[in-house]
């Protein structure tokens, strides 16, 4: 054997380093991902409920659709993660889930509780299907066109699941959009301290925390935008939406050229938070 040649590499091994050189499609989660994904749970639920309640609600929804097909398809055509790209996905996400969820509440007359038992279940069959496939549900392992399918799929089975127990909180059990947003707020920190104080799993407490901040963002933007005789303040889901994506936009602007939120290799940014909101490689 030369010491200076270099020796194949087994098949895992060369596995394992394709793996770590894969270009990752999704952002390190740190307090950035948390904080521009709830402003986006936030804007979806006011801008949706503009349109559904402003304009013809088929016309709302076929907007909807239309901003998820662009979205999507802007993020499947880059080749890596770009915060711009990412981000626009997310809130058309949030947008058509929404609208989704109130469709099978409003037209289809289908309960909260039921609408979001459905969803859940929905969820759960996307997390065995991608699980069973691909041997793992981290954010992380996001870098293969299946990978990224199966993320999107799970993460508008999250917005729908999360409008739904949003709403249940606030019209079914009567406890109002602030009362929601506080009682969500604390269940969201949940996960963080039970990684923290009894070794959660990261991945579980990656995708328990990120449900959560469908009902929480929701919960405050209802109380922002409806009338006071709804409970809330009445600044308007038209002006609500607009204030939201304008921080949106501000707040993706800042990650686009700083790059703080980018992941590289197996390696976190300097700015990534906490490894109790880290789902791990």
């Amino acid at each position: 054997m030369h010491a200076g040649r270099r020796q194949p590499e087994s098949g895992e091994l060369r596995a394992v380093n394709r793996s770590s050189r894969a270009v990752r499609k999704v952002p390190a989660i740190s307090a950035h991902f948390w904080a521009v994904k709830i402003l986006t749970t936030a804007m979806g639920e006011a801008l949706s409920d503009y349109l559904v309640h402003t304009i013809d609600p088929y016309v709302a929804v076929g907007i909807g659709g239309a901003g998820l097909l662009a979205g999507l398809s802007l993020q499947f055509f880059v080749r890596r993660y770009v915060a711009p790209a990412y981000w626009f996905a997310v809130a058309m996400v949030a947008v058509f889930g929404t609208m989704c969820a109130d469709a099978a509440h409003i037209e289809l007359k289908i309960p909260y509780a039921i609408s979001a038992a459905l969803c859940a279940a929905g969820l759960a069959g996307i997390f065995i299907v991608w699980y069973l496939t691909e041997r793992t549900l981290s954010i992380h392992s996001i870098n293969t066109w299946r990978r990224e399918m199966f993320y999107w799929a799970a993460v508008l089975a999250t917005f729908a699941m999360g409008t739904a127990v949003g709403d249940m909180s606030a019209y079914t059990l009567h406890l109002g959009w602030l009362t929601s947003g506080l009682v969500f707020t604390v269940i969201f920190a949940v996960p963080m301290l039970a990684r923290r104080l009894f070794g959660l799993n990261e991945v579980f407490a990656f995708w328990f925390a990120y449900i959560i901040t469908r009902p929480l963002g929701a919960s405050y933007a209802d109380w922002l935008g409806v009338p006071q005789s709804l409970g809330g303040l009445n600044y308007g889901r038209g002006t609500v939406a607009v204030g939201l994506t304008i921080a949106i936009i501000a707040w993706v602007g800042y990650l686009w050229v700083t790059k703080v939120d980018v992941e590289r290799g197996s390696a976190a940014p300097a700015s990534a938070s906490s490894p109790a909101f880290s789902d791990g490689a």
